[in-house]
């Protein structure tokens, strides 16, 4: 967790300023004038201002290195104002979102009462996390020790180039080249044990990942089962007036799409249709990008 600042006299926009440079320079590496003052749409002079109040605060969190025209983190780099743990940051980069802190406030800010699922999910602890972010960002090549569920040996070395991260809603992974085996596959962010980049550029980004580039629909309609009410309010559900519900993906993620949607996937629609409330309409079509999904 974060150590809050004995500065309460921070105003609050300042320190939504303020927790960005810190998480921006722990996930990417770098933090920049030109970071921040595109982020919140403000002047070169004013974001300069917002790095010079941080570093007095905080002396040593963010050192100047000149070959990046930025700050990167300190060897003893403490946050003060952001809560860098995973499972509040991940969000912020999927939602493009450079201001989520406010629940550090301990105040509903809609006045509307919200709940989460639980998730069984654990995640990395953040230094993992920022290690595979940092070669993101950067470009680089990443040593990981991953726990397979496919392999005899319970834990691997490897070599990988990421180039995304993904939410399937039930967890996260990691989008990379895989260099031993010359594929791009997904590594599970809670199976990563150990990360550290290796100072060698990533040659397989995600232009070479076709699956990741190629974009299909899936084509969906209500059960068969459902008596023709529920088919048309599955309709509604999905905005969608005619037979067919069409969503786009990236193939690299349908199964994963048609598991959070529960979709039945059998050749006969044979499951139940009060769970599984969609069926798969061009499944020859999809088949071949995610047979792993299909039931």
């Amino acid at each position: 967790m974060f150590r809050k600042t004995a500065d309460q006299t921070i105003k609050w926009n300042t320190r939504q300023r303020l927790a960005y440079i810190e998480t921006k320079a722990f996930y990417t590496g770098i933090v920049s004038r030109s970071d921040v003052a595109r982020t919140f749409a403000i002047s070169d002079p004013a974001a300069t201002k917002d790095l010079k109040q941080y570093n007095d605060l905080a002396p040593g969190n963010l050192i100047y290195k000149q070959s990046v025209f930025g700050f990167v983190p300190g060897e003893h780099f403490q946050p003060l104002f952001a809560d860098l743990d995973p499972d509040a940051v991940l969000p912020l980069i999927a939602t493009n979102s450079p201001s989520p802190w406010l629940a550090t406030h301990g105040k509903s800010i809609f006045g509307i009462p919200a709940s989460l699922l639980p998730h069984p999910t654990r995640l990395p602890e953040r230094n993992i996390v920022a290690q595979l972010t940092r070669a993101i960002y950067q470009n680089k090549k990443l040593s990981i020790v991953y726990a397979s569920l496919h392999n005899q040996k319970l834990e691997q070395q490897r070599i990988i180039e990421p180039h995304s991260i993904v939410n399937t809603g039930l967890r996260w992974h990691a989008r990379a080249y895989n260099v031993e085996n010359f594929d791009f596959r997904d590594f599970v962010l809670s199976r990563i044990l150990e990360a550290n980049i290796i100072e060698e550029a990533a040659e397989s980004g995600m232009e070479y990942d076709e699956d990741w580039m190629e974009i299909l629909t899936l084509e969906l309609a209500p059960h068969p089962g459902l008596s023709p009410r529920q088919q048309l309010n599955l309709h509604v559900d999905f905005s969608e007036d005619g037979k067919t519900i069409e969503l786009t993906v990236r193939r690299a993620l349908i199964g994963y799409a048609l598991r959070a949607l529960s979709v039945d996937t059998t050749l006969d629609h044979s499951l139940n249709p009060n769970a599984f409330q969609l069926i798969l309409l061009n499944r020859e079509e999809i088949e071949i990008y995610a047979e792993w999904a299909l039931m």
